[in-house]
C-alpha cells in the first residue's frame, strides 16, 4: 500500500491566457501560454510557462493529458527556480478545464535565492481556467 502525504501549500497564483496555438489538428495539440503572479512559499513572485494539451483518446469525452514547464523569479529578483509538469484535466463547464498533477521543481546553486527551498521539490497541483482566459494554480508539496 502507498500512502500519499500532502505537506504545506508551497505554491498559490492567478493570471492570464497570453497565447494559444494549434500545433497539429489531429488529436488535436494545442500550445497555451501564460502568466501568473502569486506567493511561492509566501514569496512574492511571477511565474510565465507554457504547457501543451492533447484530447485523450478511448477515454470519457472532454479529457485531455498536458505537459508544461515554466519559470518563476520572485518579485525583487532576488530567486529563480524552474518547473516542468504534467497533469490530467477536464472540461468542467463550457469554457471551464481544471488540470490536476504533478509539478518538479529545480534551481541553480546561485539562482535559488529567496526560492531555493523549491529545488528538487515535487508536488502536486491544481489547475483551473476560465471562458476568459483566467488561470489559477495552487501546488501542495508532496512528502
Amino acid at each position: 500500500m502507498c500512502i500519499v502525504v500532502l505537506g504545506e501549500l508551497i505554491e498559490e497564483e492567478s493570471g492570464k491566457i497570453t497565447g494559444q496555438r494549434v500545433l497539429d489538428v489531429e488529436g488535436p495539440k494545442m500550445e497555451t501560454s501564460f502568466k501568473m503572479n502569486g506567493k511561492f512559499g509566501g514569496i512574492e513572485g511571477s511565474d510565465i510557462g507554457t504547457y501543451c494539451t492533447v484530447m485523450r483518446e478511448g477515454s470519457e469525452p472532454g479529457v485531455m493529458y498536458g505537459e508544461g514547464q515554466g519559470v518563476i523569479t520572485t518579485k525583487d529578483g532576488q530567486g529563480m527556480a524552474t518547473w516542468t509538469g504534467q497533469g490530467i484535466g477536464r472540461f468542467t463547464a463550457p469554457g471551464k478545464i481544471s488540470f490536476r498533477g504533478s509539478v518538479f521543481y529545480r534551481t541553480t546553486s546561485t539562482g535559488g535565492g529567496k526560492i531555493s527551498f523549491l529545488n528538487n521539490v515535487v508536488g502536486v497541483f491544481e489547475y483551473e481556467m476560465d471562458e476568459q482566459g483566467n488561470s489559477s494554480t495552487k501546488v501542495w508539496e508532496w512528502k
